[in-house]
């Protein structure tokens, strides 16, 4: 796969402003959805394992039947949650069951007491849960819903301790302490809940807005680099045929515009193409930038010495594109307004470091600083066009004449 194609997928999956996609941005906050989901599972399996051995032991020593299935109602939507926590889908529905559940189940705890049951001394089973009824919540509601729940089961879970020990002296004390102890834990569950999801929500918003921030730079950016490239394609193209055409007085010359007119059209078609006005990016050789640069003359109706030297081994496409581009403004500059006088064209490769392409005419020479801005020739045709493919032009020019050098080196 070529490193073209892997930017292009890249970009791809960049949204652009407006339109991006609510996975991509809230990455961070699924990601923390899963490893809360994961946390709380662990714990809860382990809260879960000390509550069925206290259930078993609550067993042994006598319970009733309604007892058993009231352990079997709690524990089917607990395990479901951790399967479903580990498994990584639908923890928030089954995390929610298990809160209504649970909170139901020890509302009707006391109901369950029958008049020959033994009352337990010890914490039930039931009360080891607490928490995880808690940790259930905040997996699965609201923020107000959560602190509701974090309120409501340890005041519940007192209640029926307190109906248990017949509202005596001796409960009151350890039943006080294990609701301010689950009231404080359930607190600071909702808490780390909290503040990870707000964390997490900000480096998605973060994150949300630098990709918008550059990918509407980029887009600029876009624009840009479409403007400057249509402005040098009507210079080099468009303006030239239409000069041509006007200049035309004999047969030769007309079928020259005709033929710069024909060119025009065409690239002005495939200005929607995936790479307009660029071509192929399949490597060609100095060889063939010394045959493009020849036709240029040719098209231009200009004589020179055209000479070359080294090789530069194989250049990209684009890049061998933009130095004809450029080169071809560079001869028709020379001829329109130094008359093809002393024109003479260098290509040169460095072992396969770069290349170098050297225009020279012998016309008046020009003052570069008092080009005006709307002149595209150079600014456009020429260095723009070199600098969009790491290139270098460099114009000097005086009364002996004007030269161009356009350069490019690998990385």
């Amino acid at each position: 796969m070529s490193a073209d194609t892997v930017l292009g997928d890249a970009w791809s999956r960049i949204p652009s402003p407006g339109t991006a996609d609510t996975a991509f941005e809230r990455f961070t906050g699924k990601r923390m959805e899963r490893i809360l989901a994961t946390v709380v599972a662990i714990g809860s399996a382990a809260l879960g394992t000390q509550a069925m051995f206290a259930a078993v032991g609550s067993m042994s020593a006598g319970s009733s039947a309604v007892h058993v299935v009231l352990l079997v109602i709690v524990y089917i939507p607990l395990i479901a949650m951790l399967v479903a926590c580990v498994v990584g889908r639908g923890a928030r529905l089954t995390s929610g069951a298990f809160a209504v559940v649970y909170l139901v189940a020890l509302a009707i705890w006391p109901l369950t007491v029958g008049a020959g049951d033994h009352r337990a001394i010890n914490q039930p089973w039931i009360f080891f849960l607490v928490n995880v009824g808690v940790a259930a919540a905040m997996l699965a509601f609201p923020v107000r819903i959560q602190m509701i729940w974090a309120i409501c089961v340890p005041l519940v879970y007192g209640y029926v301790r307190l109906v248990e020990g017949e509202f005596t002296g001796s409960f009151w004390t350890s039943t006080a302490f294990d609701v301010s102890f689950t009231l404080i834990l359930g607190v600071v569950i909702l808490s780390l809940g909290w503040m990870f999801r707000s964390v997490a929500a900000g480096v998605d918003d973060a994150r949300g807005r630098a990709v918008a921030s550059y990918a509407g730079a980029a887009a600029a950016a876009a624009a840009e680099e479409e403007r400057v490239a249509m402005a040098a394609l009507m210079h080099d193209s468009v303006l030239a045929a239409l000069i041509a055409a006007e200049r035309a007085d004999t047969d030769r010359a007309r079928d020259l515009a005709v033929a710069m007119a024909r060119e025009a059209l065409t690239r002005l078609a495939n200005t929607e193409a995936a790479v307009a006005h660029e071509g192929s990016d399949e490597p060609v050789g100095t060889a063939q930038i010394v045959i493009e640069m020849r036709r240029a003359l040719s098209e231009l109706g200009a004589d020179a010495i055209v000479e070359e030297r080294g090789s530069a081994g194989l250049v990209p496409g684009r890049v061998a594109r933009a130095v004809v581009l450029a080169g071809r403004q560079a001869i028709g500059n020379a001829v329109t307004h130094a008359h093809g006088r002393g024109l003479h064209l260098i290509v040169e490769g460095r072992d396969d470091e770069g290349l170098t392409v050297t225009v020279t005419d012998a016309g008046d020479g020009f003052d570069i600083d008092a080009i005006g801005e709307d002149r595209l020739g150079i600014r456009a045709s020429i260095v723009a066009r070199m600098a969009g493919v790491a290139g270098t032009a460099t114009i000097d020019s005086d009364d002996g004449g004007t030269t161009v050098v356009l350069g490019w080196m690998r990385e």
